[in-house]
Parts: structure tokens; sequence; C-alpha cells
């Protein structure tokens, strides 16, 4: 498998909507991050994470890709 690619440093702050399931982009190639657009399918290992709000909030998606909480920005990018 192939490293992921790191798009940006900080987390995408996202207001979500209960009911409303997103896609996350685990490769780092979208061009529309943090959700994947389909750019995976360049490296063929890559899929994204399924997210399935429960309520309406703010979240932060990590856009590092180191997380080890994905989707979701557990601060790995500090190391970076």
């Amino acid at each position: 498998m192939k490293k992921t690619a790191s798009p940006q440093k900080y987390p995408s702050k996202v207001k979500v909507a209960e009911g409303t399931t997103y896609f996350w982009c685990s490769c780092g190639l979208s061009e529309k991050q943090p959700f994947c657009d389909g750019s995976h399918q360049k490296q063929g290992a890559y899929k994204p994470v399924r997210y399935e709000a429960n309520s309406n909030k703010v979240v932060f998606f990590c856009n590092c890709k180191l997380t080890k909480n994905s989707p979701f920005c557990d601060n790995s990018h500090i190391k970076l």
C-alpha cells in the first residue's frame, strides 16, 4: 500500500446533519477534502471511511491522514 498524502496540516471543522452519511477521504488525494471524490481509485488500495452523523453537531475531520481515530482528528498533525 502506498503512503497517504497529507493535504492539510489542520483538521476541517464541519457542521454535520443528523442522519446524513459522509465519506471521509483516507488517501489524501481528493480535491474535496476532507471528503472523498473517488480519487482513491488511482491508488487502488484506499477506501473512503463512511460516517453517519447521529446528531446535528460540529466535528473535526482529519486532513493530515495520520489519525488513529478516523475520520476524526486526534491531533496527529502536531507531529508534522
